[in-house]
């Protein structure tokens, strides 16, 4: 599933292309996503010029002067710009066209979201997909001191493991499966380790190692998992500079102990037992 770092190299890679173009029509392909597409689209973006592209948690706010197009690669999507001269393929949903450029989301499983949300229901922060979202990790709200006070004060009190915490999203958004378990190693905290365990000063290694994995997978271009591109088709690295991560067995690259993988919430974690006591 493309977590935080796949959906910024995507913004990335279309925002040059299209902010500050007009909309010149839509195709509704397939609009059985995640939620229905709205079949009226075209009404609201048509002759509409592209003043934005931003990102909050995994969603990408495509902003126009009337709205903002929210859009979830969910597990399969993929987001293009390609030229009109390009054939269709199997899966793609949803076509969009600035003249001679097509944004084109491309989604076999059909998890993903195409939506509208209009300003006059109100401030997009306030969308029931958004409002109960985390910080953002690369924001004002979560950088030194205020970052450590945040995941400090946030986890007081819970039980729940930490790995499980922070994939929740509940205190700073997109640290997904894989950088869960990059960062924790980062920060030497072990992923089984009760959340309410956190001291302040681990609370201050784990703000900086998010930013410091979520940041290095940007510039990778993301991971790879089965069939994730960015918005020029190209995969992303990341997965073959993990320290820890799908290497079971193999040897820390700090202290050489074999890398240990356990299962938490039916999804795999991965540790130093020695780099990262309990």
């Amino acid at each position: 599933m493309p977590e935080l770092p796949e959906v910024e190299v995507t913004r990335q890679g279309v925002e040059p292309h299209l902010v500050g173009e007009r909309v010149n029509a839509v195709h509704i392909y397939d609009g059985r996503l995640r939620w229905p597409v709205p079949k009226n689209l075209s009404k609201y973006i048509v002759g509409e010029v592209l003043e934005s592209i931003t990102r909050r948690g995994k969603y990408l706010l495509l902003r126009f002067s009337n709205g903002y197009l929210i859009i979830h690669l969910g597990m399969t999507g993929v987001l293009r710009v390609l030229h009109a001269k390009e054939e269709l393929k199997k899966h793609d949903r949803i076509e969009i066209v600035f003249g001679k450029k097509h944004l084109r989301f491309h989604d076999p499983r059909k998890f993903g979201a195409v939506l509208w949300h209009d300003d006059e229901k109100g401030e997009i922060e306030n969308h029931p997909l958004l409002k109960k979202l985390g910080v953002e990790p690369f924001s004002s709200e979560f950088s030194g001191e205020a970052a450590a006070d945040l995941l400090y004060n946030h986890s007081r009190g819970r039980s729940i493991a930490i790995k499980q915490w922070l994939l929740s999203g509940a205190a700073v958004v997109g640290v997904g499966n894989i950088y869960c378990s990059e960062t924790l190693f980062e920060a030497r905290i072990h992923p089984q380790m009760p959340a309410g365990r956190l001291t302040r000063p681990k609370a201050q290694l784990l703000a900086e190692a998010v930013r410091k994995v979520l940041a290095k997978a940007i510039k990778a271009g993301g991971s790879t998992l089965k069939d994730f591109v960015n918005a020029e088709g190209e995969r992303g690295y990341f997965m073959m500079q993990t320290k820890v991560y799908d290497r079971a067995g193999l040897a820390c690259h700090v202290c050489k102990t074999p890398i240990r993988q356990i299962v938490q919430g039916q999804r795999s974690t991965y540790f130093c037992p020695t780099c990262q006591k309990r």
